[in-house]
């Protein structure tokens, strides 16, 4: 079964495993790459947290190991929407962590947070990450061409939005079109 919990200090390790992968890497606007760096990481999501803007959490199975992350940020509080993001380790993928994190990090934003709209985007490239948005319930909304940069290299981007009233059933389970 899997759960969310904070990220701890114990979990340094498992943070640089997963951003030592060069694409984890080149998406993050911070790279720790040091225990120190990792550690300040890990810090900076309480601090978040207690400013009331964004709300990371480790996806973990049981008392077992962080197997990845899952992000909510609250956009707007007007409009009562949030940011979903997400991302596992290589030995989590294909087990249905993101999706199970997504999914709990979906109550949280609903029931906790009370947003009622949440957001994601993904890479067009990253039919995986589509599949993990609709497996939670995102529903496609459309296609932003060349949205993201990473390095010198720009992507189209799937948009997904769920919505508080939203069934999880009933989205269809194929990756965005290019």
């Amino acid at each position: 079964m899997y759960r969310l919990r904070e990220w701890g200090p114990g979990d340094v390790d498992r943070l640089l495993e997963a951003f030592s992968e060069a694409e984890m890497a080149r998406q993050s606007p911070v790279v720790p790459t040091t225990p120190e760096q990792a550690r300040a990481w890990i810090d900076r999501r309480r601090v978040l947290a207690a400013e009331g803007s964004v709300f990371g959490f480790a996806v973990v199975e049981g008392d077992g190991p962080v197997l990845g992350h899952v992000q909510v940020s609250v956009t707007s509080r007007r409009h009562d929407t949030g940011w979903v993001s997400y991302w596992t380790l290589a030995e989590a993928r294909g087990r249905g962590v993101a999706t199970a994190g997504t999914m709990l990090a979906c109550e949280y934003a609903f029931g906790g947070l009370g947003l009622f709209r949440l957001e994601l985007g993904h890479r067009l490239d990253n039919p995986g990450s589509c599949v993990v948005a609709r497996r939670a319930g995102f529903r496609p909304e459309g296609i932003e061409r060349r949205k993201l940069r990473y390095g010198d290299e720009r992507f189209d981007t799937g948009t997904h939005a769920r919505l508080a009233t939203d069934p999880v059933e009933g989205v269809e389970l194929r990756p965005c079109a290019y």
